[in-house]
């Protein structure tokens, strides 16, 4: 069994996907410390040609709290419609955009305070609306120590869920031991994100952008080929 292991991002970049395609279960960190600056609640489409970030408004709290401990902002009410508006007027003209919007409209819309609940919602439906049947499951839902870090809190993970082999982003190629997995009978990969390019507009290309550019321009058989052979496995 093919395990993948992230925290939650909002509407990330196409790479997020392609590690959830690549895996036969998904588990999704609930229960790990918010961290500022980072892709949690924010990420990047494009805006006049231009990259510009969007982001998710939270209720001021402390910064030790847990993704899952963490609110939405009572004024997101307001700036959804903001959102959507912007998107909007970024993408109106993109060849995908009816059924993109249609989507992200329900993601942005939909009634839900908790940060980890509101992402977690949107990963599920990116999933379905692009018929990706990885399984997903919240790390506070597996019975292991979670006081563990880093390493060994995966490695808790993977035996816990009966896996045989461990998918991460090739960033982190340097906190994992494949000799630590190998000896526990686990195969230990990192997935790559080829480079991908499309048009945007008459623009100059800005890659890496969140998963609504590449939703936008691209029909759902040309996003499948970039989740099903976009990559290289190391």
């Amino acid at each position: 069994m093919k395990l993948a292991i992230m925290q939650p991002y909002i509407l990330p970049y196409i790479g997020y996907f392609q590690l959830i395609n690549a895996a036969d279960k998904f588990v999704v960190y609930d229960n790990i410390q918010f961290t500022k600056k980072g892709w949690i609640n924010r990420n990047r489409i494009l805006v006049n040609g231009k990259d510009e970030y969007f982001t998710i408004p939270l209720k001021k709290d402390s910064d030790f709290l847990n993704i899952d401990q963490r609110k939405l902002s009572g004024t997101f009410k307001t700036e959804r419609i903001k959102l959507l508006r912007r998107i909007t007027e970024s993408y109106r003209k993109a060849p995908e955009f009816n059924s993109v919007y249609s989507l992200l409209e329900s993601v942005i819309n939909h009634d839900e305070e908790n940060l980890f609940g509101f992402i977690y919602q949107s990963l599920q439906a990116v999933c379905k609306y692009l018929d990706i049947k990885t399984e997903f499951i919240i790390s506070s839902a597996i019975p292991i120590d979670h006081q563990l870090k880093s390493q060994d809190k995966v490695m808790a993970i993977c035996k816990a869920m009966n896996a045989t082999q461990y998918i991460n982003p090739v960033g982190a190629v340097e906190l994992y031991a494949k000799e630590i997995f190998k000896q526990n009978n686990i195969e230990l990969n990192f997935i790559k994100s080829d480079p991908i390019e499309y048009r945007q507009f008459n623009n100059v290309f800005i890659p890496w952008l969140s998963m609504i550019d590449v939703m936008m321009f691209n029909s759902k058989e040309k996003v499948h080929e970039y989740l099903q052979s976009g990559y290289t496995i190391i």
